[in-house]
């Protein structure tokens, strides 16, 4: 075993303290192993990157393996782009699986157990609709009904049975049941579902093959004890399950051997929903571009919008694991991103909504090049040159005409020192007949270039710009909250009617200096005063597009009077 360090040992969360006393006590003969099994009918969203770190963790600090299991039981939602979106996102996280299993590799095994169930009277093929059997379950303080079909006999039960997976039986007219105890206390044991008929849908790796399906209560538990998983890590919605987890390997375990289930809390984060079907229907209806829309909460949102793996473990660390539901909030994750983004991205100067300052006394043909760093909090990110001349773009709310006292700007008869190269005082403007500011004209102290011994005068204001004759327009992309309320899966009014309709803007005439020009998609940067954008994928040479990541500071709170 490959155990953790003394420093990790004072802060375990409840799961390792769990596997450390498993190991501890000789269990499984030592081995650790784990496994991550979505379903494949959607794309991964920050909720199973929280299981996936824990999962993959678990087998990493342990020495143990993490295999990947496609929980593949339902062929009516499931595709192979979303097996193959999946793949990518974990690996993607930093993670590598030890081997790749589907739950349909285990099709002919479950079958075959069932008929064993049938056989020891232990299941039954069930007629009812499924409003019925929903009735006769009972409430929890009301024992449940049993079926009129639950004493068939066994050779009825297990023609029926095979009946089932021949394409005769209509889809919702029969469905196999585990034969437990209807009076049971706990609802997951009253005569559970076992198999269910689809046959208006192929498998999208078995084809037609099989068209009664295992559910997932069943088809589960097993397919961790068929592979050997020592720790079946779940959510806490699945704690209720697990006594039926335990039963139903009970029917079939011949060794010392059994994999344990521990759920932990699931992730809950504000302004959004992690809702698979809420997602599609986002999706579908396009009120977002796609599953990989950087609004939503999926991983390939998440990462076309600019967040690094690392700002994603960071946040996951920061809210740990629990028995206890919370509602997390977003600003921790945006956060986390910034924290991230602050060590590794290169600061570049970019404009937003430009506005041209001409420096009157500069020389009309002079262009200085200016050396500047590209990450003070990284030295080995080295240093680029900036074009520095008479004419710049400065951002349009860094100007007014007639400021207050504590404004720190570019004003008339006001001095700013633009960043990286001159102390420059404002003299005036020009505008056109609307009243718009269409330049503002300033004069330049060539004493003062940074680096210089008169540059250390002291000005309250540092703006940042480009040369007007040294950039490129480019479309960026301001990505916000995708939802206008803090908990939008809590509010009883239609979840699309809550969302935000600033989660968007798109401004078109942007100005980047030209370094930019080679950036490649997903490249992360700081446009400096403004915030981490990154390189979209729609990007090209021809037409540059960012999207903003996150801003500098957090000021949703700010701008909702909080």
């Amino acid at each position: 075993m490959e155990n953790i360090d003394e420093a990790q040992k004072k802060s375990l969360n409840f799961i390792e303290a769990f596997v450390e006393q498993d190991l501890k006590d000789g269990k499984n003969d030592g081995r650790i192993q784990t496994r991550f099994p979505p379903e494949p009918n959607g794309y991964l969203h920050i909720g199973h990157a929280k299981a996936i770190c824990l999962d993959f963790g678990i087998a990493e600090n342990y020495g143990g393996a993490c295999n990947l299991r496609f929980d593949d039981t339902n062929p009516v939602k499931e595709d192979v782009e979303y097996v193959d979106s999946i793949q990518e996102d974990i690996q993607w996280l930093g993670y590598k699986w030890k081997d790749v299993y589907y739950a349909s590799d285990y099709f002919q095994q479950l079958w075959d157990l069932a008929i064993e169930l049938i056989k020891q009277g232990k299941a039954y093929v069930d007629e009812q609709s499924a409003e019925t059997i929903a009735k006769q379950k009972g409430t929890p303080t009301i024992p449940g009904t049993e079926s009129p079909y639950r004493n068939r006999p066994i050779e009825e039960n297990l023609e029926l049975f095979k009946k089932m997976n021949t394409g005769e039986v209509p889809e919702g007219a029969m469905v196999l049941r585990a034969k437990i105890d209807m009076a049971s206390p706990n609802m997951h044991f009253r005569d559970p579902l076992m198999y269910r008929v689809i046959n208006s849908h192929p498998h999208h790796r078995t084809g037609w093959t099989w068209k009664a399906y295992p559910m997932y209560d069943y088809a589960h538990g097993q397919s961790d004890y068929f592979e050997g998983v020592t720790h079946s890590l779940c959510t806490l919605e699945f704690e209720v399950h697990r006594p039926l987890y335990d039963w139903f390997i009970d029917q079939f375990k011949d060794s010392d051997y059994r994999p344990r289930q521990i759920e932990f809390n699931r992730l809950n984060i504000t302004y959004t929903v992690m809702s698979k079907r809420k997602m599609l229907q986002l999706v579908q209806e396009g009120l977002v571009s796609g599953w990989d829309d950087p609004r939503m909460p999926t991983i390939c949102g998440l990462r076309r919008r600019g967040y690094s793996p690392e700002s994603i473990h960071n946040f996951i660390d920061k809210i740990g694991y629990t028995k206890f539901e919370a509602m997390n909030d977003v600003g921790l994750l945006e956060h986390s991103v910034r924290e991230s983004l602050n060590k590794t991205a290169t600061r570049v100067n970019a404009v937003l909504d430009p506005v041209k300052l001409i420096i009157t006394n500069y020389p009309e043909d002079q262009v200085d090049m200016l050396e500047t760093v590209n990450n003070p909090e990284d030295e080995s990110a080295g240093t680029r040159t900036l074009a520095f001349s008479k004419e710049l773009y400065i951002e349009r709310d860094d100007f007014m005409e007639d400021a207050p006292k504590k404004y720190f700007r570019m004003t008339p008869g006001q001095e700013v020192r633009l960043k990286s190269a001159y102390i420059v005082k404002c003299t005036g403007c020009k505008k056109d007949a609307e009243g718009n500011v269409e330049e503002i004209y300033c004069e330049y102290d060539l004493q003062t270039k940074s680096g210089m011994p008169e540059s250390n005068r002291k000005v309250k204001g540092t703006l940042h710009w480009v040369s007007a004759a040294h950039c490129l327009s480019a479309e960026v992309r301001l990505y916000d909250r995708l939802f206008s309320v803090e908990n939008p899966s809590a509010d009883e009014r239609d979840f699309r009617d809550l969302l935000n309709p600033n989660s968007l803007r798109v401004l078109n005439d942007c100005k980047v200096e030209v370094s930019l020009g080679d950036a490649k998609p997903l490249d992360q940067f700081q446009f400096q005063r403004i915030g981490y954008f990154n390189v979209d994928l729609d990007s090209t040479s021809d037409k540059l597009i960012f999207n903003r990541t996150a801003s500098l500071k957090d000021s949703w709170a700010k701008e909702q009077g909080k």
